[in-house]
């Protein structure tokens, strides 16, 4: 690589933060160094990373040009997986489970990366420009800072399934997982504590927006049964590997294996990790799916089978009837 002026540099830095002002798209970066990407969330590691005195002393922020001519500089891995999910189903312990292994860059919800994705819907005048952008940020997320990385896996927000053609047209190769469990469970969950996506109103633009407010029970079932729609369509259209979440942990040991590009030696780490919370991972994990069915009154299970339950079951026909691959025991 050719020598680069500092401007030029971006080794060690990482996008944090994407918006639009004035008509023109903004990229907030930070300087992250060789720190891993190890938290549950991308958020996480970016408050931990805005605490170092160099980051709180140097800003940089640059429009989505500088991106572009980064990827051209110093072009990153390509993704390795997407992890597309229905929220509160196993996918940030799943990524917790790849982040345990030192060759993997994990990138969990990236909130620069669902700006882009759905940049189309709040500006249609990016739609041309969109796919490059995407490249080039993944790039950006795919460099190789300590020089050890081999792959990269790019856990999504629940909303951004349905914007997973944009990224399968440019990664046609790349396996692509779509998480769910039974949407009782997921329901009550939300119920509980909503995500931005189960309150009227908090994503903003989105293919959800078109849903009416209604009692919570009614708009959770009805957003979340359209996830599991479009995660249907991305297994049956798209080639997407459906998982539920009762297979966690073995199945990134057993069936998922040579779509995730893990190894028999990597399988008593990933057991280690999978025992503790993914959220809160000084606690041991408890899925607590019993607890939530019995939290279900007779209007939550009738919003339900009104509006996720056909999906499900379809997700888990399809589930049942991909062969199983021999699992990696490991000795474990």
């Amino acid at each position: 690589m050719a020598r680069l002026t500092p401007e030029q540099d971006f080794h060690g830095w990482l996008p944090i933060r994407i918006w639009q002002v004035d008509g023109q798209w903004q990229v907030d970066w930070c300087w992250f160094g060789e720190q891993r990407l190890t938290r549950p969330f991308f958020r996480d590691d970016v408050e931990q990373a805005l605490r170092l005195p160099f980051n709180q002393a140097f800003h940089r922020r640059t429009g989505l040009d500088v991106l572009l001519a980064w990827q051209t500089t110093s072009p990153g891995l390509a993704p390795s997986a997407f992890i597309f999910h229905a929220s509160r189903c196993g996918s940030t312990l799943m990524a917790q489970m790849l982040a345990a292994l030192e060759g993997n860059i994990v990138l969990s919800e990236p909130p620069p990366l669902d700006s882009l994705l759905r940049a189309h819907r709040l500006d249609s005048r990016v739609a041309p420009r969109q796919s490059a952008w995407l490249a080039a940020l993944l790039s950006a997320y795919g460099q190789r800072r300590s020089g050890n990385e081999q792959r990269l896996f790019i856990k999504l927000d629940a909303w951004n399934v349905f914007e997973a053609p944009m990224l399968l047209a440019l990664y046609p190769d790349v396996p692509r997982l779509f998480l769910y469990r039974d949407p009782l469970e997921i329901v009550v969950s939300q119920l509980r504590q909503p995500g931005w996506h189960c309150v009227p109103g908090m994503l903003g633009t989105s293919a959800l927006h078109g849903i009416q407010a209604a009692p919570p029970e009614q708009y959770i079932a009805r957003t979340i049964g359209s996830i599991f729609e479009e995660g249907l369509e991305l297994c049956l259209a798209q080639g997407g590997i459906p998982v539920n979440y009762l297979e966690l942990p073995e199945a990134l040991v057993g069936r998922l294996h040579p779509h995730l590009g893990l190894q028999e030696i990597d399988a008593p780490r990933l057991r280690e990790v999978a025992s503790f919370n993914a959220k809160q991972p000084g606690i041991h994990f408890n899925a607590g799916g019993q607890s939530k069915r019995n939290e279900a009154d007779s209007t939550l299970r009738a919003a339900i089978e009104q509006w996720a339950r056909k999906p499900y079951e379809a997700l888990e026909q399809l589930r049942r009837s991909i062969p199983t691959t021999t699992s990696h025991s490991g000795g474990a």
